[in-house]
């Protein structure tokens, strides 16, 4: 992760760019809406240059309202118990040149190839394809898993 931001939590930076780079969950973006609710998505992540990238179409609610307020929160956790993961607040960035780049990232990532669905579809949309640069302000880990299970806990993973 870039430096610049205020980081907390049980976690090591060490373990908490493993956590990152290991995990295959979705990052939850929350950003602010026009009507003062906070809007929540669920996008695939990679970890690089320092922040948390992410591709969607252009059209799509979470990528207008970042471009209208940047500031957002993120959280990446496992989904099922011993609970572990990092969140913070951040500010989003919409790049509208490297959404084809981080999205083929992405499916490499998350599926391994281009052909496996819905890869050749996302693809088909490509063209209007944005990325989202999530550059953290601050960071917070948690990991519950001594607390939830008997012995000491694992490295991040």
């Amino acid at each position: 992760m870039k430096k610049g931001f205020t980081q907390t939590g049980p976690w090591s930076e060490a373990e908490v760019k493993t956590f990152l780079d290991d995990s295959r969950v979705p990052i939850r973006v929350a950003s602010n809406s026009a009507s003062g609710y906070p809007l929540l998505a669920s996008l695939w992540f990679v970890p690089l240059e320092g922040s948390l990238w992410c591709a969607t179409q252009q059209n799509a609610q979470i990528a207008r309202q970042l471009a209208s307020d940047p500031r957002c929160a993120f959280e990446v956790s496992v989904e099922a118990p011993p609970y572990l993961g990092v969140r913070g607040r951040a500010t989003g960035i919409i790049h509208t040149n490297r959404g084809e780049e981080i999205l083929r990232v992405l499916l490499l990532r998350y599926l391994g190839c281009f052909e496996t669905p819905p890869g050749p579809l996302l693809l088909s949309k490509a063209q209007s394809e944005v990325a989202i640069e999530i550059r953290p302000e601050t960071l917070v880990s948690w990991d519950y898993r001594q607390r939830m299970t008997a012995g000491a806990p694992a490295p991040p993973a």
